[in-house]
């Protein structure tokens, strides 16, 4: 029994590791997935095993009630789960991610709360700490401190991405000063807590304030910084999990919580370097709280934009021999991608080389867009970094902007007055014709207007992109007829 429940655990782990591997390359990110959820499957049979072994060990009987907990956690689990994956929108997954992480959360700090209760039920803080050190308590506290700032500020980011809370940051004078001694405050009775862990009390106190402290640090980031604070609290969670693994003493958690870890703290190095600013300018900032003339452009008179219909759009993208699309939100809200790869191949078979350039922080989440594309099937060999089409974008005849505000805006690359400047964008302008495609002149999420609007060689098609593109395949099926 034990041995068979040591191969399925290690078997998970390896599972998880090799998933993660897998799930770095498109190609083989379905594969990854799968196997992964095999590893999941392997550790929750190997957990049902280990609390047999513990059982046994203990000299205590079994019974039904005994994996009655575990019965009813996988059965809420597939009751929530299946729905929640099958009934998603693609535009309502950045909100999904980040309730998954503020569940991953509250999971390890209620993980460290049931360890500590147990724990001094069954023995005396001194013979505790004689026992075992003071590894397990320091343990049990950061996976409540950690789990707790993951809850609330995933529920925040998931208000603001929802537009249940306002996506614009919420500050007032000396905030960074007071989240800062909070979390001296908090470190201090860590290290009280961690020296006597029978002091209850503090875990408790500390447990409130952490769930107070998640809202604090994640209330005053602007809601164009969201795909960054995703996947740092990606990477929280992860932490969480791995502090509540060496807390129970369970290898296979403190596995999978490392890999979560540091896969969130990579990707979010890579969005900060994508965006051309440190973590703590994300964090600390309060980018996008500018109001009036800075963050509208500056009061520069750039004249009238000019729009064309899809009609007259078309004579050109009929002419075009090379197309680029530019995905951002707006495709997601209009649920897009397929009309978008229809019409890309109709314009191959026109003649046309078409790529997509995806710039890495559009969307609401990482790979937003990499997903939405994926989904309507748009092979991977078309999709193009904003490094590799930035040097050839005055070679393209048209590019066309779907929804892509801040990452194609060149206010990033020639006004120093920007909020923005300094962010490396696709440069879309450099193109011999944009179509942007938008309901409105209305700026992006980060609240800046566009001077790509203004151009001379940009022209707006407004109106639903989903109904835009349709129209435009209309237009060549009728000219093919």
């Amino acid at each position: 029994m034990e041995a068979l429940m040591t191969v399925l655990l290690l078997s998970a782990a390896a599972c998880f590791i090799f998933g993660l591997k897998l799930m770095s390359k498109p190609a083989t990110a379905r594969k990854g997935n799968l196997i992964s959820a095999l590893g999941m499957t392997m550790a929750v049979l190997g957990t049902g095993l280990l609390i047999v072994h513990d059982h046994e060990l203990a000299g205590q009987e079994l019974g039904f009630g005994t994996f009655l907990p575990v019965i009813l956690g996988i059965a809420l689990g597939a009751v929530v789960g299946i729905p929640a994956a099958k009934l998603v929108k693609m535009t309502a997954m950045p909100e999904m991610v980040a309730l998954f992480n503020g569940f991953g959360g509250i999971a390890s700090l209620l993980v460290g709360w049931a360890e500590l209760h147990g724990k001094l039920q069954e023995t005396s803080p001194a013979e505790w700490i004689a026992e075992m050190g003071h590894l397990p308590s320091s343990t049990i506290f950061l996976a409540m401190l950690i789990g707790g700032v993951t809850f609330t500020g995933s529920l925040v980011a998931f208000g603001k991405l929802a537009g249940y809370i306002t996506s614009k940051p919420v500050l007032y004078k000396g905030q960074n000063f007071v989240n800062g001694l909070i979390v001296l405050l908090m470190l201090g009775g860590g290290i009280w807590f961690t020296m006597d862990p029978g002091q209850y009390w503090i875990f408790l106190v500390a447990a409130v304030i952490s769930l107070g402290l998640g809202i604090a640090v994640v209330i005053p980031i602007g809601g164009a910084d969201m795909p960054v604070v995703i996947s740092l609290l990606n990477s929280y969670s992860g932490l969480a999990a791995c502090a509540a693994g060496f807390a129970v003493n369970n290898v296979l958690l403190i596995i999978t919580g490392a890999l979560v870890g540091a896969s969130g703290i990579i990707l979010t190095n890579i969005m900060c370097k994508a965006m051309n600013r440190s973590l703590a300018n994300v964090l600390f900032s309060g980018f996008g709280a500018a109001e009036g003339s800075t963050a509208a452009g500056g009061g520069k008179d750039r004249g009238e934009a000019k729009s064309k219909s899809p009609e007259d759009a078309y004579y050109v993208l009929e002419a075009a021999r090379s197309v680029v699309f530019i995905p951002g939100y707006g495709m997601a809200v209009a649920q897009a991608q397929h009309a978008v790869r229809e019409l890309a191949e109709i314009l191959e078979d026109n003649g046309a080389e078409v790529s997509f350039a995806v710039h890495p922080v559009a969307g609401r989440m990482p790979g937003h867009m990499n997903v939405l594309l994926a989904e309507a099937n748009v092979s991977y060999d078309k999709l193009i970094g904003m490094e590799d089409i930035n040097p050839i974008m005055d070679t393209i005849d048209v590019a066309i902007v779907i929804g892509a505000n801040d990452v194609v805006n060149p206010a990033a690359r020639d006004e120093p007055d920007c909020p923005i400047y300094g962010m490396p964008i696709i440069e879309a302008d450099k193109a011999r014709t944009v179509f942007i495609l938008k309901r409105s002149m209305a700026s992006g999420f980060a609240g800046i207007e566009n001077p790509l609007f203004f151009n001379d060689n940009s022209y707006m098609v407004f109106g639903d992109a989903k109904r835009t593109i349709e129209a435009f395949v209309a237009e060549f099926k009728d000219a093919a007829s």
